[in-house]
């Protein structure tokens, strides 16, 4: 996996943790689905990579 590609998926992960985190503490549902959205996004996206780098290697 590249380093880009790698750190822009951790950093979905980071940025939809804070945002679920920022939800509960407002007691706003909605930032909180978005928040747990986006870290299923990066973690989707980290594991393509490294199934991809699987099969490269």
């Amino acid at each position: 996996m590249g380093i880009g590609k790698k750190t822009r998926n951790i950093g979905h992960i980071v940025e939809g943790m804070a945002k679920e985190t920022t939800g509960k503490a407002l007691g706003n549902k909605s930032m909180q689905r978005r928040g747990r959205a986006e870290q299923a996004v990066g973690r989707m996206k980290q594991a393509v990579e490294k199934g991809r780098d699987t099969f490269r290697h």
